[in-house]
């Protein structure tokens, strides 16, 4: 990280032994352990704004015309339902 900042974190005796305990299994410190999952965190909550957003642009009417179209290929093997 090229710019950080520190925050006081208060956790949960019983959680921050267990994350201590997987940071120590993955052999990483224990603010690298805080700092990744709390970037999953925000990668998860920012994929999920995503596809609301996506959902709420979406065009229904377009895509039942487009699933009624004609031409294309037949589902292959294993494509089945």
């Amino acid at each position: 990280m090229s710019e950080t900042s520190t925050y006081p974190l208060r956790l949960p005796k019983s959680v921050k032994a267990a994350a201590e305990k997987l940071a120590r299994e993955e052999g990483i410190s224990m603010n690298q352990f805080v700092a990744t999952a709390v970037a999953e965190k925000l990668a998860a909550m920012q994929t999920a704004s995503f596809f609301a957003d996506r959902r709420r642009r979406a065009d229904l009417d377009v895509l039942r015309r487009m699933l009624r179209r004609e031409g294309g290929e037949p589902p292959r093997e294993g494509d089945e339902r």
